[in-house]
């Protein structure tokens, strides 16, 4: 056993550690002026972790040791790494300081004695560098003591109080006289000074003036209760005054010298041979042989708990991933020899979903059959879990639909974009009830079950039937079927020119719709100013007349039927050749989060009458003059092509300077990835730059903002894509339709180059996919098939419960791919350039040629001729000038 230290000796170490603490106080920093924390200001002390010690090159005791304690970084490494890295990288506290600083190279500096709290620190300015790099000589310690020692600590004198401006807030909370002070006097008679005063009662009713009554009351105003109040107060340091006899001397570095001790042979040999220890080891020995077989044959680093909680939660085991069928719908008599071209959940009623049907025809039968298709309109279904086997609402459409949307701002109105490329507007608040409503047996629970008999409603069981609002005039819409349509968001509107202004109404308004006719258009639901002006008129006129509706449609947008236009008209040329693209999905991005709902008027919030509903016929198209223009709004666009292209424009129109009219811009970027038409465009609801495209037989995801390329891409499948959906719950999982029935479900944080698994649910293929949430435990996945049936599957746990920091974890990996993309475009770039090279240097090789030796004679003599007759030439001006000496025409001669 060691022996033991003496009291002595350690209060000698803990002396040398508190003058040793003294030092490091009072010690001048000799770089710059030292903060409150003894830091100087123009020093930043920082931890320099292993990674970045390897990519600047200043590993310790390799690259930076003791003797050699700096390195120069370079300020543009600098601003890469912590542009790639972001608040990750080591630098990112002085990230300011590095963009400010005014030369091309850093002074970091290893710091092995921690004189500033870290193993390294960094030299921020210039003239601390120098410092640095050049200290000052060194002052001769022993004048210095002797100096120190000749002075005569004397009691500081307290200084005269200063005010910092305090003072004034004082003078502004004090309460000072603005009047003067109002003077009474009381006279006496002369002759009666010094006399009693004797009191006596008096009739106040004799005296004119002389009896005031003063009921008390209620006053408003001198019943105001305090909520805030201001108050100033000076603070003034307490003064201290002490004294010590300890001499104090001026501080200097003490040194420690440690030595091992160690057991002699003798001590060694007792302590082995002692009872003591032999009795331990019995003692102890079969505890130690328990824990290291437990060890072996436990985990220990497992966490049962968390064990527990996961086998408690999963129902079914860890092994169910499969999707479960909960429910389908379908209908024999409208959904017979029908499709399902899109499939939408209502944002507000639980367990109702919509559902567009569309005709199994091509193009050629659609002609043939053009009579049949009038008299079977196209339907919108409305299916509800509690009755499977009847639709609740039917919404007849002027031709198929392939694509609509419930607005934000008020689930009531649905816009949809039908086969002939008109868009249509429906107002189903008559029948927002019914929905929330359920049905039994077919007919409708809330009917009156008190009815009596013969007096029932013959109509109560009929499914009802929604004819549309309004819809544009045909040879003001689209060219083309309307394969995709969406709102805009309810914080922006777009003027005529397509900048985004801040709408007042902070409700949808607009909408975006996109058709094969290579042209993305923007509507407006509100009247134009000049209509609504006229229909104005006529009602102050008395000319008005009640609108006949005959068929129950309601008013809502009867000021847009047949008369609606768009309001921009956004075309797409191509970038490289003559021609235009043929859009079919797009995808907008929300930039809700960089803007302050707050910051927006609420004045004109939901223009609607004293019931709260909101009257769109009262709705105008404002002035641009009059709105705000909107900067952080993003305008961009990602669209998918009907040929397999993807491109990013902006949907802002340019104007000419010739003849000062506006026109489509070309798109900044167009990507060929995918072998047939881009059927899905889809954002992530975990990240808003992240974008998922299913086309033919690739699938890619993308980040807005990487010009370079996907950042993941797969290619040549089995089967081809039909359409692709994000999980609604966890960041690295979509699932992809396929032409053959099966849906593939894709888990990026277990594989990034094939699916988790692959599951049929129809014979035929997918049409639609939409993810939904109804509670935290039940997760729905509704997918359509060609056959016009509707599966709404059960999501189960394991691909709706998030693992640990996966939105983290699939970020990183997102982020992971842009650098390789920039890497090998980078690597891309630099072997072209060596390409480039290359063949200049093979060229110039190949037009350099010999020059023979007789031609190098002839220019030879060619220029010993010309350089004798500029002699000659130069003598004849000389002669003439009258400049050549007599010496000179005598040599000449």
């Amino acid at each position: 056993m060691a022996p033991k230290k003496s009291k002595g000796t350690g209060s000698r170490a803990s002396s040398k550690a508190s003058v040793k603490s003294k030092e490091k106080r009072n010690d001048p920093s000799p770089v710059g002026s030292v903060g409150e924390s003894g830091v100087p200001n123009d020093i930043f002390p920082m931890v320099i972790t292993a990674a970045t010690q390897e990519l600047f090159e200043c590993r310790v005791d390799e690259d930076v040791t003791k003797e050699n304690p700096f390195k120069f970084l370079k300020k543009d490494d600098i601003l890469q790494d912590m542009k790639k890295r972001a608040a990750v990288s080591d630098f990112h506290p002085v990230k300011q300081v590095a963009v400010n600083y005014p030369a091309d190279e850093l002074l970091l500096v290893f710091d092995r004695d921690f004189t500033y709290g870290q193993s390294f620190y960094l030299v921020l300015t210039e003239e601390a560098k120098e410092r640095v790099l050049n200290p000052p000589e060194s002052v001769d310690e022993q004048a210095l003591e002797d100096e120190l020692e000749s002075f005569i600590c004397k009691t500081p004198e307290p200084k005269s109080w200063e005010s910092l401006g305090s003072h004034l807030e004082i003078e502004e909370e004090s309460v000072v006289d603005t009047r003067p002070r109002l003077k009474y006097m009381i006279s006496r008679v002369r002759r009666k000074f010094g006399a009693p005063i004797v009191f006596s009662d008096r009739n106040a009713s004799d005296t004119p003036g002389g009896h005031m009554e003063c009921m008390p009351y209620q006053d408003k105003n001198f019943s105001i209760q305090m909520l805030e109040r201001s108050t100033g107060i000076q603070a003034v340091p307490d003064l201290k005054s002490s004294s010590t006899q300890t001499a104090w001397r001026y501080p200097r570095n003490m040194y420690t010298q440690y030595e091992p001790r160690e057991f002699t042979e003798e001590e060694k040999e007792n302590c082995m041979n002692s009872e003591n220890l032999k009795n331990f080891v019995d003692l102890v020995a079969s505890r130690f042989d328990i824990a290291l077989q437990q060890n072996e044959i436990m985990d220990v680093f497992f966490d049962d708990w968390r064990a527990l909680f996961q086998e408690d939660v999963i129902f079914g085991g860890k092994t169910d991933t499969h999707l479960k069928e909960y429910q389908s719908f379908t209908d024999l008599k409208y959904s017979k020899e029908k499709t399902i071209s899109y499939v939408n959940w209502h944002p507000t009623i639980s367990g109702v979903i919509a559902v567009a049907l569309a005709e199994r025809l091509s193009f050629e039968e659609r002609i043939n059959d053009s009579t049949k298709l009038l008299l079977n309109p196209s339907l919108i279904l409305f299916w509800n879990f509690s009755d499977p086997l009847n639709p609740q609402l039917m919404l007849e459409c002027p031709d198929d639909v392939f694509s609509f949307e419930f607005c934000p701002s008020d689930p009531n109105i649905i816009v949809g974009g039908c086969m002939n490329g008109q868009v249509v507007l429906w107002d189903i608040s008559a029948h927002a009830d019914r929905l929330q409503g359920t049905r039994a047996g077919g007919g409708s629970m809330s009917a009156n079950t008190n009815t009596l008999p013969g007096f029932e409603d013959k109509h109560a069981d009929e499914i009802p039937v929604m004819r549309y609002c309004a819809v544009s005039g045909i040879e003001s819409s689209h060219k083309a079927p309307i394969t995709d349509v969406q709102w805009l968001p309810h914080y922006f509107e777009v003027s005529r020119t397509g900048i985004p202004l801040e709408n007042k109404n902070l409700m949808c308004v607009q909408i975006l719709t996109c058709a094969p006719d290579c042209c993305v258009m923007f509507w407006d639901i509100r009247a134009p100013r000049a209509a609504t002006q006229s229909v104005t008129d006529k009602k102050h006129k008395g000319e008005a007349m009640p609108l006949e509706n005959p068929h129950g449609v309601p008013n809502t947008f009867k000021h847009l039927d047949l008369s609606w236009k768009p309001l921009i008209r956004v075309n797409l040329p191509k970038i490289n050749s003559t021609g235009e693209y043929s859009p079919l999905k797009f995808s907008l991005r929300d930039s809700s989060e960089n803007l302050q709902a707050s910051s927006v008027d609420r004045s004109h919030q939901n223009v609607g009458n004293s019931e709260g509903k909101v009257e769109y016929e009262r709705l105008r198209v404002p002035s641009a003059k009059q709105l705000k223009v909107l900067e952080d709004v993003s305008t961009k666009l990602y669209i998918g092509m009907e040929d397999g292209e993807l491109i990013y424009t902006d949907w802002k129109m340019e104007k000419d300077n010739d003849s000062g009219r506006l026109f489509s811009a070309k798109p900044s970027r167009c990507f060929v990835v995918h072998d047939g038409p881009v059927n899905t465009v889809r954002r992530s609801p975990f990240f808003k730059d992240i974008l998922l495209t299913v086309g033919g037989w690739s699938l890619a995801i993308w980040k807005e903002g990487v010009m370079q390329g996907p950042i993941m891409l797969v290619s040549c499948a089995a089967k081809r894509g039909t359409v692709g959906c994000w999980s609604l719950s966890r960041a690295g999982v979509f699932f992809i339709g396929k032409e053959d029935g099966n849906i593939e479900v894709w888990d990026l944080m277990e594989k990034t180059h094939e699916p988790v698994q692959t599951q049929n649910v129809s014979t035929t293929r997918i049409t639609c996919i939409e993810a939904w949430i109804v509670s935290s435990k039940q997760h729905l996945l509704a997918v359509s098939d060609h056959f016009g049936t509707v599966h709404i599957l059960e999501i189960p746990w394991a691909l709706r419960s998030a693992v640990s920091k996966e939105k983290l974890s699939v970020g990183r990996y997102f982020e992971v791919e842009v650098e390789r993309l920039i890497y090998f475009e980078k690597q891309a770039e630099m072997r072209a350039k060596e390409k480039m090279e290359m063949d200049a240097e093979e060229l110039r090789k190949k037009m350099e040629s010999v020059v023979p030796e007789t031609l190098v004679e002839q220019i030879a003599e060619k220029a010993q001729k010309e350089y004798q007759d500029y002699l000659a030439l130069e003598k004849v001006i000389l002669k003439d000038m009258g400049l050549l000496s007599e010496e000179d025409k005598s040599a000449e001669i």
